[in-house]
């Protein structure tokens, strides 16, 4: 019999998980409206099932936004090379500045560290779920991310739980207090020990709800898990985890500051989803009614219907061109209305989702460079995202990852207190990008001051108030006072010593011409021997 639990742990797994639920409703509702014009499928209804057919949505703007942004987050985020970095501290680093050598070898080894987190993650399928996780985070604001424990010889691709699978508590600064997650597992898939304990027989294929509650423990200041079953915990299921690498991490895409759950990007352009749904309806409806052709005969009229139906292409029939006519709709300029507002929302949803054709102008001369500002425009705008992905998302999974292969073995123990690991993608990559930018600026705006020989005009002084008015650090870029002199020095000892040079041959070559002996004697100090003319 299990210890009874204290603290979050006291109320059981299913109890929590459904006293919780109801704070978790209003996000879901808001998830199903947000799919519902982009990709259904993506947050199903708690009634769906994987035989469910889902209503197409009018328009493809919405699932077209999602797919690309989607895509241009996994290449910011995780792209192929190494989207992680781990570095000593900086008081360790202090320390072993004495001993370039071993800062090196960290350095080396710490290298070695990275490349076999990278290739654990490819080897394991984490990009594929890396990929829905940020599909999930756009539609619903909210998904959980579970890395399960190393297994040798098998596949570890981690788990994503979408928002409708687990519950969340955060305290008021937004770190998790509680998480219980749901899954229907088949009786037969569960292990043998665990269906000797259930009550009643059961189908192999019954659906059986397993609980998995992971809290926050006041004591130890881990995280203390287990799964339940039919209100009974399962034995056996017991874990503790560190405060910083919890395998369980629930992600969000927006940071709310006093919810439990996030928000999405979709819901801040819910109503433009919404109006281009309706509006590409209304159009899509008129202009299948408009392609319709009816022809109207004058029953008045000469002209028989009968002779026009079997008329052949070519042929001659009797009657007259009056008494036709098709039948015409005539609101093209009430739709064209219509038309007009859809198009300006699908502009401003293809700026919002990033999409390309937001990107380029329509006009005869659009240049390279154009395209490339705007681009970085929009790129900048995600700048906050990036930002909480980081910290949600890139570095829990790095933490988790070191705990669960140190403890495997496959890498080697790490200080925890001296290796911090840090993110080169997403925000960090943007500063890059900026940086560069400031620089490429500054150039282009000292290049003419070469030119300039205004004797009044202070060019360091000027060169300093370009680059603080960029925002860029001069440090290394341009020469202090003390390189300054000690340039000079050195070019005035070079000069110098020439000069010397000079007046110390000339001096000599006087000397020694001034009479045979002198001139003898300058040749033995140089070792110079005479040889006969001829």
């Amino acid at each position: 019999m299990a210890e009874a639990r204290k603290g979050f742990g006291a109320n059981g797994a299913k109890s929590t998980y459904e006293k919780l639920v109801a704070d978790r409703a209003p996000y879901e509702t808001r998830a199903e409206n947000c799919a519902q014009y982009t990709i259904p499928s993506l947050f199903p209804k708690a009634s769906d099932n994987a035989s469910t057919s889902y209503t197409t949505p009018w328009q493809a703007v919405g699932a077209r936004g999602l797919n690309n942004l989607a895509s241009k987050l996994m290449l910011a985020l995780f792209p192929l090379a190494p989207w992680m970095r781990l570095t000593v501290s900086e008081f360790q680093a202090k320390q072993l500045l004495a001993d370039p050598q071993g800062l090196a070898k960290v350095d080396e080894g710490l290298s070695m560290v990275e490349r076999i987190l990278m290739a654990y993650m490819e080897a394991n399928s984490f990009r594929p779920t890396f990929f829905e996780v940020l599909k999930q985070l756009i539609v619903a604001g909210n998904c959980m991310l579970y890395i399960a424990e190393p297994e040798e010889g098998k596949l570890n691709p981690p788990k994503l739980y979408k928002l409708s699978q687990y519950v969340c508590q955060r305290d008021p600064f937004g770190n998790v207090l509680q998480v219980v997650t749901m899954d229907r597992v088949a009786f037969a898939a569960l292990p043998e020990d665990v269906r000797n304990t259930l009550d009643g027989d059961r189908e192999p294929d019954e659906e059986v709800e397993v609980y998995t509650h992971v809290y926050l423990d006041d004591e130890s200041g881990d995280y203390l898990s287990y799964q339940e079953i039919d209100g009974e915990e399962v034995d056996g299921t017991e874990g503790q985890y560190p405060m910083t690498a919890c395998p369980w991490i629930p992600i969000r895409y927006v940071k709310m500051d006093g919810e439990h759950y996030g928000r999405s990007h979709c819901e801040e352009y819910l109503g433009d989803l919404r109006s281009l749904e309706n509006l590409t309806e209304s159009i899509v409806k008129f202009a299948m009614i408009s392609s319709k052709v009816i022809g109207m005969v004058n029953p008045n009229g000469i002209t028989q219907v009968r002779r026009l139906v079997k008329a052949q292409t070519g042929d001659f029939v009797p009657g007259r061109k009056a008494d036709i006519e098709f039948l015409q709709l005539e609101k093209a300029a009430d739709f064209s209305v219509a038309k007009n507002v859809a198009d300006a929302i699908e502009a401003r949803l293809s700026f919002c989702f990033m999409l390309n054709s937001a990107v380029q102008r329509t006009g005869e001369r659009v240049t390279a460079e154009e395209i490339r500002y705007v681009a970085g425009e929009l790129e900048d705008t995600l700048g906050g995202v990036y930002s909480i992905l980081s910290q949600e998302l890139q570095l829990p999974i790095v933490r988790v990852l070191l705990v669960q292969l140190q403890a495997t073995s496959m890498i080697p123990d790490l200080p925890r207190e001296a290796i911090e690991p840090t993110v080169s993608t997403g925000m960090e990559a943007l500063g890059r990008g900026q940086d560069l930018d400031k620089i490429n600026r500054f150039i282009t705006a000292i290049i003419p001051l070469g030119q300039m020989q205004d004797p009044d005009l202070n060019l360091r002084n000027l060169k300093t108030r370009i680059a603080n008015a960029l925002g860029l650090d001069v440090a290394g870029l341009l020469k202090t006072e003390q390189d300054l002199a000690m340039e000079q020095a050195k070019n005035m000892i070079a000069s110098g010593g020439d000069a010397l040079a000079q007046n110390l041959g000339a001096g000599a070559g006087a000397q020694a011409t001034a009479s045979p002996e002198a001139m003898q004697s300058a040749m033995d100090m140089a070792g110079v021997q005479p040889a006969p003319l001829g």
